[in-house]
């Protein structure tokens, strides 16, 4: 029988990137990064910017190391929050 539990997925601890589609801005940025700096420590060189075409929007990537499940979801919760948040992955 194959276990589909979300946490047996990943091995903790890990490198985990998180990555954010929202509104172009350093708002939006410094959102993105304040949300998993409250559960993790966020390194300057971990968080990567990549503007749309058009430069609308942008891309933020967040490499952090999880220590647990829970700190997972309790990331992804708190970006869900963020205001000009378009697409989460």
């Amino acid at each position: 029988m194959i276990n589909n539990d979300p946490k047996d997925l990943l091995e903790f601890p890990c490198l985990f990137q998180f990555k954010a589609m929202g509104l172009a801005g350093d708002t939006f940025k410094h959102a993105i990064v304040a949300a998993a700096s409250k559960y993790v420590v966020v390194a300057q060189d971990a968080v990567k910017c990549r503007p749309s075409g058009k430069g609308t929007y942008q891309s933020v990537s967040v490499l952090v190391t999880l220590l647990n499940y829970e700190q997972l979801t309790s990331i992804y919760a708190e970006m869900r929050l963020v205001a000009g948040l378009k697409m989460l992955l």
